[in-house]
């Protein structure tokens, strides 16, 4: 094939790294194209923006999503400890800190995908057995010449044995999972489609019920046990949302999350005030907090 080969000679061929190493089920949810090391710890990661998403583009196609930033930061995170740090395959990671700043204004979606570079820091790698069980990394995100966003993010990792002993038997096939409830309406929250909302009314002000949707595409990009901290996330995004009537973009997300959140009983968000315009978005199960967010306002 002639045509296919002066191709290869003269231009760039891209494809997404492997799925797998991002804990992706659909290469359309992998974002990231390439790494390389570039120092002690220090990485290059380079990824491509779709200009169009069910979730991460605007609903006008205008501007990316911030938590599409996260995403990519964290898909960027999982790569590098899977190609660079010997993480096996099959090993679950669980988050323990998501902290992310962005600048809104270097967002827009412009005529052809976004090529983003990701340079991370690994400033901290845990192990056990000498195996990694955790790392702490910063990133910086990095876009025509922009910085995008930082971030700073810390996560643990376990072998499935360990994971299947710690859940208690907790499986994607013996879990399950109630339909959800109706949703607020999507332009309340900043969506819109109503199968995108994940917040129901609860009858109390600033009190949501987690809508909890198993068939959704992205958050269950595959089956899992438990709520995803994506998931968690955008909870936090559609609450600061449904508490920002004057408008205003979530541009910073500052998350600890606790412990996991099961996909068979009720989660609670509730919005409280923050400092200045920022709010703190708590997400309970039970009588136990296990998912705290400072979400920040951009600056207008």
């Amino acid at each position: 094939m002639p045509q296919a080969r002066q191709l290869a000679e003269t231009s760039i061929l891209t494809a997404t790294v492997p799925r797998q190493f991002v804990h992706r089920a659909a290469v359309a949810e992998t974002f990231l194209t390439g790494w390389r090391r570039t120092g002690a710890d220090r990485f290059a990661v380079s990824a491509q923006w779709p200009r169009a998403h069910g979730l991460h583009v605007s609903p006008d196609r205008r501007a990316y999503e911030p938590l599409l930033v996260v995403e990519t930061v964290r898909q960027s995170g999982t790569l590098l400890a899977h190609t660079e740090y010997d993480v096996p395959l099959g090993h679950h990671f669980v988050l323990q800190e998501f902290e992310v700043d962005t600048s809104p204004e270097h967002l827009a979606v412009g005529p052809v995908p976004a090529e983003p570079t990701v340079e991370v820091h690994f400033a901290e790698v845990r192990r056990r057995a000498g195996r990694p069980a955790g790392a702490r990394y910063t990133a910086e995100v990095l876009l025509a010449g922009a910085r995008v966003a930082t971030a700073r993010v810390s996560f643990t990792c376990v072998a499935a044995s360990v994971y299947d002993r710690l859940r208690g038997g907790r499986t994607p096939a013996t879990v399950t999972v109630p339909p959800p409830p109706p949703g607020l309406p999507p332009e309340v929250v900043g969506r819109m489609l109503p199968a995108d909302v994940v917040l129901a009314p609860s009858g109390v002000q600033d009190r949501w019920r987690l809508r909890i949707d198993t068939a959704h595409p992205v958050f269950f990009d595959h089956p899992l046990d438990h709520a995803p901290g994506m998931l968690l996330l955008e909870s936090a995004r559609q609450a600061a949302w449904a508490r920002m009537p004057s408008g205003g973009t979530p541009a910073a997300f500052r998350s600890v999350f606790h412990r996991y959140a099961e996909l068979d009983e009720p989660v609670w968000i509730e919005a409280f005030d923050g400092e200045g315009t920022d709010m703190r978005i708590v997400a309970a199960q039970g009588e136990s907090t296990f998912f705290e967010c400072r979400v920040v306002r951009a600056e207008e």
